[in-house]
């Protein structure tokens, strides 16, 4: 199976480039200049230049605290650029899988959210993937499959696990909010994830299989829980660490508001699909190992 992915430097996308041929599939990535979500027209050229049998739609406008400075450019990638791509994807035939985000929720629950949520995003990042997803919706509802994952890491890009490594190289204590809840989730086990996705959307017409589905790590934590077992993991291997002091989200101001509470239940993902993704704390010891060899 040959997939198109966008976003070509992605954690995701990245991740994506290393697991497909495991799984014995080609990913061809496609990303600037070729193909750009701010410049609509490119978009229907660059994918069906690679004549995929799945799309995997991973590039997004991510910079969260930006986005509060630059809604427009956020809903130009997320929202239009989203319906562009699964414009193409109807155009082309082929089944689509869309990546989205935890951010589409308040974080007022005190429960996992389930995908019968209401949705209620409240910053500009989050109304832009939200108006993403319902724009792939109203494209290509009978070939898409929307999964909502959260607090991504991976050995590449940018990440809080490679964050509060460097940090601890620097540092004897460092600061991390306890008052926010996710599921850590390593953007490997998201490539698993989403190539088993991909597989049973271009095998099978099920409606069923088609919606939005919620794709994170099995287990929860806070982020000075998450940062105590990178701290724990990197010590075992000889790598650097730190003492966390836990403080409240009120302590640590950022430009955009984040969700309370971001964790995810995904029972629908594992009764509907059969994917169920590694326990958090396994992944997280596997990541800073490759990343500390």
């Amino acid at each position: 199976m040959r997939l198109a992915v966008t976003g070509a430097h992605g954690q995701v996308a990245t991740s994506l480039m290393e697991r497909g041929p495991v799984h014995g599939h080609e990913i061809v990535a496609v990303g600037r200049p070729a193909f750009d979500l701010a410049e609509p027209e490119t978009i229907l050229p660059a994918l069906a230049a690679v004549q995929p049998d799945v799309i995997v739609s991973a590039a997004a406008y991510t910079a969260v605290d930006k986005a509060e400075g630059e809604p427009a450019a956020a809903h130009t990638a997320n929202a239009v650029g989203a319906r562009h791509v699964a414009a193409a994807a109807r155009e082309l035939g082929v089944p689509l899988v869309h990546l989205s985000t935890d951010y589409v929720f308040a974080g007022d629950k005190d429960a996992p959210y389930v995908e019968s949520d209401p949705t209620g995003p409240i910053g500009v990042y989050g109304a832009s993937k939200l108006a993403g997803e319902l724009a792939v919706l109203e494209e290509h509802a009978d070939g898409s499959a929307i999964l909502r994952t959260a607090w991504v890491y991976s050995p590449f890009g940018g990440n809080f696990l490679k964050t509060m490594l460097r940090l601890a190289g620097d540092r004897d204590q460092v600061n991390v909010v306890y008052d926010q809840l996710g599921n850590p989730t390593s953007a490997l086990d998201i490539a698993d994830g989403v190539l088993a996705v991909a597989e049973r959307l271009a095998a099978d017409a099920a409606g069923e299989l088609r919606g939005v589905f919620h794709m994170t790590a099995e287990g929860e934590t806070h982020w000075a829980g998450f940062a105590e077992a990178i701290f724990a993991s990197s010590a075992v291997h000889g790598g650097p660490s730190a003492r966390v002091h836990a403080i409240p989200t009120s302590e640590y101001p950022t430009p955009a508001r984040r969700p309370a509470n971001s964790r995810l239940d995904c029972g629908k993902l594992a009764s509907v699909h059969g994917v169920r993704l590694p326990p958090w704390r396994e992944s997280t010891e596997a990541v800073v190992a490759r990343l500390l060899a």
